[in-house]
């Protein structure tokens, strides 16, 4: 009993003891927990950059710690995934007509992008009902993508049960109701997708043309790097307060380039011309905090001679080193001619992994998805490579409010 009564009064001394030890340091921890909050509730650089230098040496220490133990969740997370798993997440594939949650549980899809076909005549009951299907059948859930542009490309609005009448272009939008009609549209065109279960817009258009013969000249917003500029940072700050998923395409920039569906576009502009117009519109969409860049197959001389840009490793680097995104890249379709022209679907899959996408977007995925699967295996493509992709994958989808831990 007596023994008892001294340990109790022993550890009274001890809390007395630590709480006049904790009082000492209380005004720091204070500071660091206001430096942080700060940090986390903005992307203003010069803000960030203010709070770094200020905090005690101590509290810098802790918050890179916060930081990678961040990382080092979606590290433990993807430690866990089996290869196929992690390889399958590297894949946007066309949803096929038939089987498709049957497809996505067997290739451990990262996601479908979704055509007109997948929505004509449909009702808004038979979308939903489908595209949860496919959500559903995956521990992961799934990007499920569409092209809902406005104007000639309108997979979701050119079927009358789930709108009255397709979006009007970028361009026809504006001259209805100037930037004001802009933001209307992003916004109605974000409450409408993820009222169906489309997570991710394969826009906005950041090409820059001024042919009216050139092929995304109907397409782009403006003739002007600034009015395109402008236009980009509404669609992707709006679609992100709502938590739908945008797509910056096509990188470099299109330009007045044919058609990539039909064969291979050559680019013959300086470097100048992108650093001064056609880098501008992306340059934007990243600081408003677009998640994803896709980039086109043209083969942009100034930058690579040999390689469709989506296949060329100078055209990745130049997205990560001159534009410092660290967000998603994906390939345009896999399956349009100017690759097929230029190789076949195996290689083409594989190159684009070693080049530097991280999510591919094909049709042939009963082709693409072994080739990766096996370079993977034998040692050609790093295993290291293909888990930075997965974490940018699932950091996106975190994001998009349909991955947690």
């Amino acid at each position: 009993m007596n023994k008892r009564c001294l340990s109790i009064f022993m550890a009274v001394l001890l809390v007395i003891g630590l709480c006049a030890c904790n009082s000492d340091t209380s005004s720091s921890h204070n500071y660091y927990t206001t430096a942080v909050e700060t940090t986390q509730n903005t992307t203003t650089p010069d803000i960030k950059t203010t709070t770094e230098t200020t905090l005690p040496a101590e509290s810098a220490t802790q918050q890179t710690a916060a930081v990678n133990q961040s990382d080092d969740e979606y590290d433990d997370y993807i430690s866990q995934m089996s290869l196929e798993e992690k390889v399958g997440q590297l894949f946007l594939a066309r949803c096929p007509d038939t089987d498709a949650v049957e497809t996505a549980q067997k290739y451990h899809l990262g996601g479908y992008i979704l055509f007109g076909s997948d929505f004509k005549d449909k009702t808004k009951a038979q979308v939903t009902s489908t595209i949860k299907s496919y959500a559903d059948s995956q521990d992961i859930k799934m990007l499920i993508a569409t092209d809902e542009e406005g104007g000639t490309v309108v997979r979701v609005s050119s079927n009358p049960n789930l709108r009255s009448k397709p979006f009007l272009s970028p361009t026809d939008t504006y001259n209805a109701g100037g930037w004001q009609a802009i933001e209307d549209d992003a916004s109605e065109k974000a409450d409408l997708l993820l009222s169906l279960g489309v997570n991710v817009n394969m826009a906005p258009v950041c090409d820059v043309t001024s042919d009216p013969n050139a092929f995304m000249y109907y397409r782009s917003f403006s003739s002007n790097a600034d009015s395109q500029s402008k236009y980009v940072q509404k669609v992707v700050s709006i679609s992100k307060s709502k938590k739908l998923g945008t797509v910056l395409k096509h990188f470099p920039g299109y330009g007045n380039c044919a058609d990539t569906h039909t064969g291979i576009a050559y680019d013959k502009r300086p470097y100048s011309d992108f650093e001064n117009s056609d880098f501008k519109p992306f340059q934007k969409g990243i600081e408003s905090g677009a998640d994803c860049i896709l980039v086109s197959h043209n083969i942009v001389e100034c930058m690579d001679k040999n390689m469709p840009a989506s296949l060329s490793e100078n055209v990745h680097k130049i997205i990560r080193d001159t534009l410092n995104f660290d967000g998603v890249i994906m390939t345009d379709d896999l399956s349009m001619e100017a690759i097929t022209d230029f190789t076949d679907s195996e290689a083409a899959a594989v190159t684009a992994v070693k080049c530097g996408n991280d999510l591919l977007c094909c049709t042939d995925i009963e082709t693409q998805y072994p080739s990766v699967l096996s370079a993977v295996k034998s040692g050609e493509i790093s295993e290291s490579s293909i888990n930075s992709s997965v974490k940018r994958i699932l950091k996106w989808k975190y994001n998009l409010g349909i991955f947690n831990f």
